[in-house]
């Protein structure tokens, strides 16, 4: 299975958060695996943020970072082509959307991903409208009480 990962999923890889045994048994069935370039610095900004806030030591930065960096050199990194940019355009005009997530999404697209997992919200309903096969796994939506 050709899989494509955005940075809100990726992460649960270094981050234990609602999704990550999810991710892990995704990434487990897949035969190939993809992300946009900009993947790697979306990850490392969050995981500075942590530093900044005092949740993660340096250390711990250091050693996630390395992980970070050995897991994605198997992986293939998808290239923001005119191509992409086209796509990303079109799911920016039809979806209520982030920059940097119609990316996402539009390298999957691109790259013909047989699954694209997202923990985003929006960027998964975008993908589903886009017609990639998605799979959602962040925070599970509360109803409030009527």
């Amino acid at each position: 299975m050709k899989l494509a990962v955005d940075s809100s999923s990726f992460v649960k890889r270094y981050v234990q958060e609602i999704g990550s045994e999810r991710l892990e048994r995704f990434l487990k069935e897949a035969s190939e695996l993809a992300f946009s370039v900009i993947l790697v610095p979306e990850i490392i900004s969050a995981l500075n943020r942590r530093l900044r806030e005092h949740i993660l030591t340096i250390a711990d930065y250091r050693a996630v970072k390395k992980q970070l960096l050995d897991d994605v050199g198997d992986a293939t990194a998808l290239q923001i082509t005119p191509s992409v940019i086209s796509r990303s355009v079109k799911l920016l005009e039809k979806n209520a959307l982030r920059t940097l997530d119609s990316l996402h999404v539009a390298c999957a697209l691109e790259w013909r991903a047989d699954l694209f997992i997202t923990s985003d919200r929006r960027q998964f309903m975008a993908a589903k409208n886009s017609g990639l096969h998605a799979e959602y796994i962040g925070q599970p939506v509360v109803k409030a009480d009527r």
